[in-house]
């Protein structure tokens, strides 16, 4: 089964205790699971809601458990519309572990986005025709996180085979 980790940002360069807005998320997640409803999508703010009120031990636990999850994911979409720490952390974990790392950021000049991307996309827009045409699914296949179908034209989640799928 495929596994997605939706990095993106949070807090960016702010300096107090609020957030970006997150509806990218809800966007981003749930074009994953309608393209790939057999895999897993992970999004951190879906599982830590709340995450900057909690006191620093668990935060930091937290933290580092995330950089884990983003470093075993198959497939690691960072949204940074603008530098983002985090994310740029999480894009490294997924690279050095040899994971396919999808960038939606329009700073394609900076070294951390253009380096560590597999692919690299301007918007969501984007991503949503990529993920949507089946370039995602053939990227995927290609790299043996998804199969092919028996037809050979449609992806199917690794494992799954049979007409019933197709």
């Amino acid at each position: 089964m495929a596994t997605f980790f939706v990095a993106g940002i949070i807090q960016g360069s702010l300096q107090d205790r609020s957030i970006h807005g997150q509806s990218y998320r809800d966007r981003l997640v749930g074009l994953l699971r309608a393209a790939f409803p057999d895999a897993e999508t992970y999004c951190p703010i879906e599982n830590y809601p709340n995450s900057l009120g909690f006191a620093d031990e668990v935060a930091r636990e937290t933290f580092f458990g995330l950089m884990e999850r983003a470093a075993r994911a198959d497939v690691l979409v960072a949204y940074a519309p603008e530098a983002s720490m985090g994310t740029a952390i999480e894009m490294w974990q997924a690279h050095r572990n040899g994971r396919l790392v999808v960038a939606i950021s329009p700073m394609g000049a900076n070294w951390a986005i253009r380096f560590l991307s597999d692919v690299l996309l301007p918007d969501i827009a984007a991503f949503e025709r990529f993920a949507r045409s089946g370039e995602l699914a053939a990227l995927l296949a290609a790299r043996g996180i998804i199969a092919r179908s028996p037809a050979g034209n449609h992806p199917v989640p690794q494992g799954k085979s049979g007409p019933e799928l197709q």
